[in-house]
């Protein structure tokens, strides 16, 4: 029989379940503590006494305790070609876990008798000290892979069978985006959420045109974020940290003009833009849009996207930064004509 290749191989367990269904008896699958099947990325959890939850995802615990929270709430997008791992390995199962795993698959035939007697030889199952390392029991893991449950591009990209790591030892150095603290890094980047980018406007509800209108966002509410990810089995994590750094305002329409004339409004002690107050009419807002024409019976959308600066530290005290992410909303801006007054 020819060499299975791993996509072929994932298929082997819904194959086995399926002739165990036909022949009327209970289907058992096996799972690792990582809480995943094969080539699939299952989702665990947990809720402590203070009401933090923390969730596993594809052998990966991500505390979401301190990421953002709101309804309005979004994931970032990379202001670069970067993206985070479509899929990873991580400790999957023990060497008794791996063998209960395995061995129906064997004994149903499907594979063929060639491709089972190599399997059987290479995880010297015939030994039963020593099959599957069972004599490493306690000493390290079997690592596989685990997929983005939502299939970004390359997700079947991490095609490596499983492969035995030490306690204490670095995964090899050759199979990317076995998890390390960089990589772990990589993933919590993906579970950052920050919050919504609807910004206060004065005038707040319909401005004029050639009039200066005022845009600033609550400080309070655009403080850094981070999620921390971790794999406790082997006593590795990264935190991967989001703070806002700027607004960009596109006001909806090219007939305007926008302070400053970048468009880009950097934060300034602890705030984007500033509030307008009584008297500043005349004034030029250090962040703010004038429109040149009425919106007519309509609207103009304007985007108002921030951007995040994200750095990661690890659990080593290894860290570095990650591609700053950006999150906007849009929001309708009604602009009327100033009415003239004739006495």
């Amino acid at each position: 029989m020819p060499a299975m290749s791993r996509g072929n191989y994932l298929l082997v367990p819904a194959v086995l379940a399926a002739l165990i269904l036909g022949a009327g008896g209970p289907a058992h699958a096996e799972k690792g503590f990582g809480g995943g099947t094969d080539g699939q990325t299952e989702q665990r959890a947990d809720t402590s006494d203070d009401g933090t939850v923390s969730v596993t995802v594809g052998g990966v615990v991500f505390d979401r305790s301190k990421n953002g929270g709101g309804d309005s709430v979004g994931a970032l997008t990379s202001s670069t070609s970067w993206s985070p791992p479509p899929c990873w390995y991580a400790p999957k199962y023990t060497p008794e876990q791996l063998q209960k795993y395995l061995e129906p698959i064997w004994e149903a035939g499907s594979t063929g008798y060639e491709w089972d007697a190599e399997q059987r030889e290479k995880y010297n199952a015939d030994d039963e000290k020593k099959g599957f390392n069972k004599d490493k029991s306690g000493k390290g893991y079997w690592w596989d892979a685990y997929v983005d449950k939502s299939y970004p591009p390359g997700w079947d990209s991490c095609d490596e069978d499983y492969f035995w790591v030490d306690l204490g030892d670095p995964p090899p150095a050759d199979i990317e985006n076995a998890v390390t603290p960089e990589v772990l890094a990589g993933l919590a980047y993906a579970e950052i959420r920050v919050p919504g980018t609807e910004v206060t406007l004065a005038p707040a509800e319909a401005t004029k045109v050639n009039l200066p209108t005022w845009a600033w966002l609550d400080g309070a509410e655009f403080k850094p974020v981070s999620v921390t990810a971790s794999v406790p089995e082997i006593g590795v994590e990264a935190t991967a940290t989001a703070e806002p750094v700027s607004l960009r305002i596109e006001p909806g329409t090219p007939d305007a003009e926008v302070y400053p004339a970048s468009g880009v409004c950097e934060i300034k002690d602890g705030r984007i833009g500033e509030p307008y107050a009584k008297g500043k009419a005349n004034d030029t807002p250090p962040c703010g849009v004038k429109y040149l024409r009425s919106s007519g019976d309509g609207t103009f959308p304007l985007r108002a996207t921030v951007t995040w600066e994200i750095h990661w530290t690890g659990g080593d005290g290894a860290g570095g930064d990650l591609p700053d992410g950006t999150f906007g909303a849009t929001q309708d801006v009604v602009v009327q004509e100033i009415q003239a007054v004739n006495r």
